[in-house]
């Protein structure tokens, strides 16, 4: 089977979000070339050059990779390797944490496509992890490969790339062992056709789960064992989570073509500052103790707030994102459960927020929301 047909640089430009692969088509190029590094059976780059794709940097002719994950070398390295084994991966950790993000651009780095997805739900089949039937053939033709409606799983065995599923922990217990055998013997068995899929080298599986939302289902010893689970841990610093949402909402800005100021700092530290001390349950100075709410107020949703900050601040303002841009998103990421979150963020306000002279424009656009 052939891969896809990538997307030229004018359809890229049009799309809401391009494909990974498509998005940093010249970038993957350039590291193609200059990669000289071992590379594992029918991956693009070397195990190298992806962890450099992802972290960033410089090369020899002066080409510039930006950064794809922002965080540590170690964790990006640790996952890189195992996916050059023939475990497959696990990116687990709270939402938000990057790991759909890590976990495309893996896929576009070693295999050039990340569009062989599964998104784990609680309603999906077992047919999307194995095969399904083309009912039209099977009615006329009988059981054969032809009626066979390959799963995304199956299509990347074929191929030897690399398989996403999302979301894993949320697919039923019994759904989710269908992937035992597959991950064990690099198989797929089509018992109506008394024949089976063998996977080429390069096939893997990166997986994504969270145990934080609700509906999670746990996943099977046997399951676990046929994964290396590496933990994607929130951002360390305030610095280093700003650089985070500064970046990101900059990016979606320029697809959704925000004239606004994104790059301005004071309001993403403010956001960034209620996310970490709401979370961890003290102000940065350790010298208030304050509640948490009910959501996990992560960095995607920091990056959320200001998204739709700029959005206010670049079709109802000057431009610039102010304090009562930002204030209604930022009290709805807050706010999930209407009273006890409610009564815990009109404490942070008062307690923490009011007193901060420097925050008095946040202070007052907060409360004038109610």
């Amino acid at each position: 089977m052939t891969d896809p047909t990538p997307a030229t640089a004018a359809e890229s430009a049009c799309l809401l979000r391009a494909h990974a692969e498509d998005a940093y088509a010249d970038e993957l190029r350039a590291l193609a070339a200059a990669d000289d590094r071992p590379r594992p059976p029918r991956w693009r780059l070397s195990p190298w050059a992806v962890a450099t794709y992802l972290l960033g940097g410089r090369l020899d002719d002066g080409t510039e990779i930006s950064p794809k994950y922002l965080g540590s070398r170690r964790v990006v390295e640790i996952a890189v390797a195992s996916l050059a084994t023939d475990r497959a991966l696990l990116l687990l950790g709270v939402p938000g944490t990057a790991k759909t993000w890590v976990s495309e651009h893996l896929a576009a780095a070693v295999s050039g496509d990340s569009t062989l997805v599964v998104q784990g739900t609680a309603g999906t089949p077992e047919e999307s992890l194995r095969y399904g039937w083309n009912y039209a053939r099977l009615l006329a033709e009988g059981p054969s490969r032809g009626a066979v409606v390959p799963s995304p799983v199956m299509r990347a065995m074929e191929r030897g790339a690399l398989v996403r599923i999302e979301e894993l922990t949320r697919i039923p217990a019994d759904v989710q062992d269908a992937l035992i055998s597959i991950l064990s013997e690099k198989a797929l068995p089509i018992p109506e056709l008394d024949d089976e899929v063998q996977a080429l080298q390069g096939f893997n599986v990166v997986a994504t789960a969270n145990n934080r939302d609700k509906g999670v289902n746990d996943l099977s010893s046997a399951l676990r064992r046929r994964f290396n689970t590496l933990v994607l841990p929130l951002p360390d610093t305030l610095e280093q989570e700003v650089d985070i949402v500064r970046t990101r909402v900059a990016a979606v800005g320029r697809s959704l073509a925000l004239p606004a100021d994104v790059e301005a700092l004071s309001q993403i530290e403010r956001v960034v500052t209620i996310f970490r001390e709401l979370r961890s349950g003290t102000t940065l100075d350790q010298r208030t103790t304050v509640r948490s709410p009910s959501a996990t107020l992560s960095t995607a949703e920091a990056i959320s707030v200001m998204t739709n900050g700029a959005a206010l601040a670049a079709h109802f303002g000057d431009g610039v994102i102010r304090a009562a841009d930002v204030a209604a998103s930022l009290t709805g990421a807050v706010v999930k459960d209407p009273v006890q979150d409610r009564i815990v963020w009109q404490e942070y306000l008062e307690t923490v927020v009011k007193d901060r002279s420097a925050w008095t424009d946040l202070y007052r656009a907060c409360r004038e929301l109610g």
